[in-house]
């Protein structure tokens, strides 16, 4: 069967809904989304589509990454009764010769569901694992209160504390954390002020944060407030007014939950804050296998069964 294959036009994505149908999981659906025109700014993209008899059957996209610049996002959907023809594998080489002609990496990532079709795929192509990441359903009450540590004479050394996310300080905390946890896929030399913009701004559906400090009396004869050992920020669950009105009781607030991976005592930590923060709302966490002191809490709190698992995993494949 001879194939066109062209770049991404308008109106592709309603053709290809109709071929497609719906996504078959969370990880198709938001991948889906990366298809477009061409781009080189803000970040670099490519999306070329298979078309049978000029309708549009498949589709291939690489798009760049400022926070991980050494393998580009990638992602591709053939209809299933096109598949196991070498269609997929042909626009991914595409692509990549693409990227190499602009001066891009050739390395891909993408994000998969356990025993998809796109799994095999990526295995197939010789990609390999290289992270799970789950989003854990925190139940309320889940966590009885964790007392905050303190010293020989009843006095606290620690302190949980409201901050504003445009504060420096944890932005700068919240980026050693994520760099920590992504050793697995590098992240770039990027500054504060993107790291800002990314993860805390009104861009980001940020709307709060709290930390904890650790060994504030001594720092406080220093003039300072204390280390942050453990933070959460909290995100709008809609991005519209009218979606948020489905918000109810039951429905979990959105968790970015970071700590310091050199500190001894980071599951103590966590569990702090999640005992807190759960007293009377459920919370929903990203947890990456790489962040080991969150997946210390959380799978214990999975197999007594006061948390689960969200949806299918996100497994992420790459081309070492």
């Amino acid at each position: 069967m001879a194939y066109e294959i062209r770049p991404w036009r308008e109106g592709d994505d309603l053709a290809l809904l109709q071929i497609w149908g719906d996504a078959a999981n969370t990880n198709e659906q938001q991948q889906r989304a990366a298809f477009g025109p061409d781009m080189n700014a803000p970040y670099f993209s490519r999306t070329l589509v298979a078309t049978d008899n000029d309708v549009p059957v498949a589709a291939a996209v690489i798009t760049s990454s400022a926070l991980h610049p050494s393998r580009l996002w990638s992602y591709v959907e053939v209809a299933k009764d096109h598949r196991r023809q070498g269609l997929g594998t042909e626009l991914l080489a595409r692509l990549e010769r693409t990227a190499e002609e602009f001066g891009q990496i050739t390395a891909l990532r993408v994000k998969l569901a356990p025993f998809s079709s796109g799994e095999q795929f990526a295995q197939a192509k010789g990609m390999q694992l290289i992270q799970r990441s789950r989003m854990v359903r925190i139940e309320a009450g889940a966590i009885p209160p964790v007392p905050l540590r303190e010293d020989e004479n009843g006095k606290p050394t620690q302190a949980i504390e409201d901050i504003a996310t445009g504060s420096v300080e944890l932005t700068a905390a919240l980026w050693d954390f994520y760099q920590q946890a992504h050793q697995w896929d590098v992240p770039g030399q990027v500054g504060l002020g993107t790291v800002n913009r990314y993860f805390l701004s009104d861009e980001a559906r940020a709307f709060g944060a709290v930390v904890l400090r650790d060994h504030i009396r001594q720092a406080a004869a220093e003039g300072k407030k204390g280390a942050i050992i453990a933070f959460a920020i909290s995100y709008h669950p809609f991005e519209s007014d009218e979606a948020a009105r489905l918000v109810t009781e039951d429905t979990p607030t959105e968790l970015l939950l970071g700590y310091d991976f050199e500190n001894p005592g980071a599951v103590e930590a966590i569990m702090q804050l999640l005992s807190l923060l759960t007293v009377k709302h459920p919370v929903l966490v990203e947890v990456d296998d790489d962040m080991t002191a969150l997946v210390e809490v959380t799978d214990v709190l999975l197999r007594n069964g006061t948390a689960s698992v969200e949806d299918d995993p996100t497994l992420i494949y790459a081309t070492r």
